[in-house]
């Protein structure tokens, strides 16, 4: 991180410029819907940076899906059988990774009908989602955000990690949930999202973004 270099940007001209970037991008397996990652803490808002580059990228001609892995959390009784702070089943267990891969990742591998289930559990009533699957024309992008996407080997064409430092993001995370912290300073050590994402994106700052272009 110390020898990144990052430029100051507006969140709107960032959006415009990383849509720009996918337009010609090709995914290496031969898929034909490029998948994308945002990553970051939620106190990050790695989903805003999503939404901004779907509304980019329509008026450019593609479409594309955005996905919050907040829709696919496992079960409560699954993300709280050692406690309600349990910081290793936050890291390894919150989130149903075999259910992205079946749901969202396996419909659009080379071969695949592109066919996505945009959610599947919804994180306040614990329940089923009614939500029905998206169709995703060929060309059109998945756009997945959330947090520790890197360290579960997801086939991304492309990873933007939206990164706070560790005073950012204890001060902007609330309270009740500085329970995660230790997850994400186990991230930074063994997957060093900033040094191994595409495009960095820091925003100490919410107003004054800055990345490594």
């Amino acid at each position: 991180m110390g020898g990144v270099r990052l430029e100051a940007i507006t969140w709107d001209r960032l959006g415009d410029l990383i849509a720009e970037r996918l337009l010609e991008l090709k995914p290496a397996d031969g898929s034909p819907w490029p998948r994308i990652a945002f990553d970051g803490a939620p106190a990050a808002r790695p989903g805003d940076l999503a939404e901004r580059v779907a509304e980019a990228l329509r008026p450019r001609g593609r479409s594309a899906l955005v996905v919050g892995t907040e829709g696919y959390l496992r079960p409560a009784s699954l993300r709280f059988e050692y406690g309600r702070q349990d910081v290793e089943t936050y890291y390894d267990g919150w989130f149903d990774t075999g259910a992205l891969w079946r749901e969202v990742f396996g419909p659009l591998e080379p071969g695949g009908d592109g066919r996505v289930l945009p959610d599947l559990l919804d994180p306040v009533t614990d329940r089923a989602t009614r939500t029905p699957y998206v169709q995703l024309p060929p060309g059109a992008m998945l756009l997945l955000h959330g947090p520790l996407l890197l360290h579960h080997w997801f086939p991304f064409d492309l990873t933007v990690h939206v990164r706070l430092s560790p005073a950012a993001l204890r001060r902007r995370t609330p309270q009740d949930e500085h329970w995660t912290l230790p997850a994400y300073e186990r991230y930074e050590t063994e997957t060093a999202p900033g040094d191994t994402a595409d495009v960095l994106v820091r925003a100490d700052d919410p107003r004054r973004p800055a990345w490594n272009g």
